[in-house]
């Protein structure tokens, strides 16, 4: 039986690339950390499960403890560790840039120096969750694992931090230290906070009469969004192979926010029409002419991103690996989801 250790555990992609590890035969170790109010929701269903829990163990820890971080892989000794934990809200970057650096890049060193201390370079492949957030101004469209990188954000850059530093431990060390470059992939699991996740949860409270609207930042924004049920297969495929390398895993398909927003509106039976411009553009329901979507500035960035899409040819041919859920599937999926969390029935959406 196999052993990973994946830190992050409790967030989306951990709860999905846990699900999945352990369908395959894993004996899965999830390090999350301590706090006063009980955030195991993404992950309860295997965790209380008498015939899982023996195979799917937590532990506590944190990516700013060295001496944890050690103590874990030498009790653990996991064939594979896949780093997924990271202050991973770009906005909040800005707000919180030291202890983003903290955890995000200097939280990849203490990996790869526990692993190359313990004498474990032959015995653990490592897997460091890389971000489309490196490319940030992009320099060319699509972007691919050779396209230069110009992060626009502490998490942007703190994340190419931790994307060099496994690089140069997998060239100075040997180890099969490899970086995975995902676009942005979503899910019902998705953090409240997340622009996808805040506008699914808006548009149902709107349809079940509990909100009017929802501000918004950046609506021109382009982005690759796929489902994060398909990117932790990607991650498991990158870790098996027999030489460690980086891939981009992406759809190859650029939306903007407004798109988002009327895909999922189309559910609803519904079309939205936009008026203004800036900070004074707003979506007007058509059937009602209200007002259901506005723009606050306080959601910009100081550092925009306008534009991110992938090309994901490398891992297709590599890896044999590609999307398996379009995005109004994926759109689907979480709006019914998103229904069911809050009391209504799924009848509410119309064009299913």
């Amino acid at each position: 039986m196999k052993k990973a250790l994946i830190t992050g555990v409790t967030g989306q992609d951990g709860a999905y690339l846990s699900k999945y590890l352990l369908s395959l035969g894993y004996q899965v170790h999830g390090i999350k950390r301590r706090s006063s109010l009980i955030n195991t929701s993404r992950i309860d269903d295997i965790y209380e499960e008498p015939e899982e829990s023996k195979n799917f163990i937590l532990h506590y820890g944190d990516l700013t403890d060295s001496n944890n971080i050690l103590r874990l892989i030498n009790e653990i000794e996991p064939d594979e560790i896949y780093n997924l934990a990271a202050q991973s809200h770009v906005q909040v970057s800005f707000e919180t840039a030291e202890y983003t650096a903290n955890s995000d890049a200097f939280g990849v060193l203490r990996f790869l120096e526990a692993i190359r201390n313990l004498d474990m370079v032959n015995d653990v492949k490592f897997y460091q969750a890389s971000t489309s957030e490196l490319y940030g101004k992009v320099q060319e469209i699509p972007q691919s694992e050779k396209t230069p990188f110009y992060p626009r954000s502490p998490y942007g850059v703190a994340k190419l931090y931790g994307y060099w530093i496994t690089i140069n431990y997998r060239e100075s060390y040997g180890m099969h230290a490899s970086n995975g470059i995902l676009f942005n992939h979503e899910s019902p699991l998705r953090g409240e906070t997340f622009v996808t996740q805040k506008i699914i949860l808006g548009l149902v409270d709107i349809f079940l009469g509990k909100k009017n609207s929802i501000r918004l930042g950046n609506l021109g924004a382009q982005r690759d969004w796929g489902h994060a049920r398909d990117f932790v297969k990607g991650m498991h495929k990158i870790v098996q192979q027999k030489h460690p390398s980086d891939y981009v895993l992406a759809t190859g398909r650029l939306e903007s926010v407004k798109s988002f927003i009327e895909i999922a509106l189309d559910y609803f039976g519904e079309k939205v029409a936009w008026e203004g411009s800036g900070i004074d553009e707003v979506g007007i329901l058509e059937s009602s002419n209200k007002k259901i979507i506005q723009v606050d500035e306080r959601y910009f960035r100081p550092a925009e991103v306008e534009l991110l899409v992938g090309d994901y040819t490398k891992a297709k041919k590599e890896l044999g690996w590609e999307p398996e859920t379009k995005l109004e599937q994926l759109i689907k999926e979480m709006l019914e989801s998103a229904i069911i969390s809050k009391g209504g029935s799924t009848d509410l959406l119309k064009n299913v």
